[in-house]
């Protein structure tokens, strides 16, 4: 009598089946970016582009004066929508995405999302406005345009914001070389903690001077939070180009803020299904037009001039 494979068979079916949901979760790892300071709209162009938005987004828009702040406030909402549209399928008047308290957007429970935690974040800068998604991990996204605003010395810029720096973060800046080298130094330690708490939701209000990062020439980066090292979170700093930094945070639900917590489908997961977020490839950021994402929206008719 010859045995049935049976045994076989079925660790094939789950390697298998393994691999199909690798793939599937790649697909909610997204990493977009628009540099906004190469759209001018004319007035006209800007209304066409925020009327595919909902109307309520368009006072988050409209509120600011300066037209660049506008440019930045509508690219952000349009990074949003067209990739909740693309990535977890929902039409575009099903959407909604909401606030926490502290400002983080988040999308509205809807029963189409298939990933176990979908999540984003986004962030805006200088030139560039950026998201980040993730289907299981929270996510945490920042941008910063090193440049000094004003005409302050850069030893009088970083001294304002000393506090936020633990004692043997603070040393590697101020003793990092050259004016250029000690304000680089700091905006990259910056713009980690940003993304870090964005990722958790807590808005400015968290002790940033708890979080200390530790690096290997700017590669392998960790997190210290009151000391101890936090092994469930992954870190990424590239250069954008006209001195822009850009980071990205990957990290466990299980700290995140309670406000936005709440908003998560999942904050605790068995080991397997983290470990398979966690070590999902980190995307390179893809470049998009902001005609790119209007022409993801329905069209939508124009009154008549």
């Amino acid at each position: 009598m010859i045995a049935k494979p049976t045994k076989n068979i079925s660790k094939k079916t789950r390697i298998i089946s393994g691999c199909e949901r690798e793939m599937e979760m790649e697909k909610c790892v997204q990493r977009w970016l628009v540099n906004a300071s190469e759209w001018d709209p004319s007035p006209n162009e800007f209304s066409i582009a925020m009327s595919v938005l909902p109307q309520h987004e368009h006072s988050s828009i409209t509120r600011f004066v300066k037209i660049e702040d506008r440019k930045r406030a509508l690219v952000s909402r349009l990074l949003q929508y067209a990739l909740v549209h693309q990535v977890v399928g929902i039409p575009f008047d099903e959407i909604v995405i909401k606030r926490t308290p502290q400002g983080k957007p988040y999308l509205e429970k809807h029963l189409n999302v298939k990933f176990p935690n979908f999540n984003f974040n986004v962030s805006h800068h200088g030139d560039y406005v950026a998201i980040a998604s993730e289907p299981i991990c929270l996510v945490g996204l920042d941008i910063v345009s090193c440049f000094i605003p004003g005409k302050e010395s850069v030893s009088d810029f970083i001294r304002n914001f000393s506090s936020y720096f633990s004692t043997s973060e603070w040393e590697k800046i101020v003793n990092a070389g050259s004016d250029d080298d000690v304000l680089d130094t700091f905006f990259r330690y910056w713009c980690l903690k940003e993304a870090f708490v964005k990722a958790l939701g807590t808005g400015v209000g968290y002790k940033l001077d708890y979080v200390e990062f530790h690096h290997k020439d700017w590669t392998d980066i960790c997190v210290k939070v009151d000391g101890v090292v936090l092994n469930d979170w992954n870190f990424w700093l590239s250069e954008l180009q006209g001195r822009h930094r850009i980071a990205v945070a990957r990290g466990h639900p299980r700290i995140a803020a309670e406000n936005y917590k709440k908003t998560l489908k999942q904050s605790h997961f068995d080991n397997d299904l983290y470990k398979l977020g966690f070590h999902l490839p980190n995307p390179v950021f893809v470049m998009r037009s902001v005609e790119e994402l209007c022409s993801l929206f329905p069209v939508v008719k124009q009154p008549d001039q």
